[in-house]
């Protein structure tokens, strides 16, 4: 029996969210895996294409990302489905958690636990980032671009969303430069 699309895109998500710790960007190299590589719902530009508009938009990169997916897979209704897939285990999580913090939160071995996940949590979002750089800088251009992202983000403190728009502004201006150059060899 052929399961429908809704219920491999809810699954699908609902695992992301349920078995990935640390947040968003924790959840990127996993959403990667199984939207690009298993289920062929995007490419790898795609994917990049999607995570630079969820990062540029309000809310949580993961839910954000699993939206468009969702869009681009099935509609309004993807989206939804995708959605819902995505923060239902969080949301379930943490009601458990609500419901036993208290009894749990001064037990040494909890706080274990947490000092031993966040290191794990920094390595999946170095790993996403190398992940995706190795992915997007095609050239030195593409890595002087995100040389200067990085340093407007770290240095400067600009907002993620102005980082994306000026290198989008950059992209326009450089392009209509060399659409300019070439119409003038003509």
């Amino acid at each position: 029996m052929t399961q429908s699309p809704y219920a491999v895109m809810f699954l699908t998500f609902f695992k992301v969210g349920l078995f990935t710790f640390g947040g968003g960007y924790a959840m990127v190299p996993i959403i990667r895996r199984e939207v690009v590589e298993r289920l062929k719902w995007a490419t790898d530009e795609e994917f990049l294409d999607m995570l630079a508009v969820a990062q540029a938009s309000p809310g949580p990169v993961a839910v954000n990302t699993s939206i468009l997916v969702g869009a681009k897979v099935a509609g309004h209704a993807g989206s939804a489905v995708a959605l819902a897939g995505t923060v239902l285990p969080s949301f379930l999580v943490i009601l458990a958690i609500a419901a036993v913090f208290d009894t749990v939160r001064s037990f040494r071995l909890a706080e274990a636990a947490f000092s031993g996940i966040r290191p794990a949590v920094a390595a999946l979002v170095l790993s996403a980032a190398y992940g995706l750089g190795s992915r997007a800088l095609k050239t030195p251009t593409d890595a002087a671009v995100a040389v200067a992202a990085f340093l407007c983000l770290l240095l400067l403190r600009w907002h993620p969303a102005a980082v994306i728009l000026a290198a989008g502004a950059y992209s326009l201006l450089a392009d209509g430069l060399r659409s300019g150059r070439k119409a003038g060899e003509r």
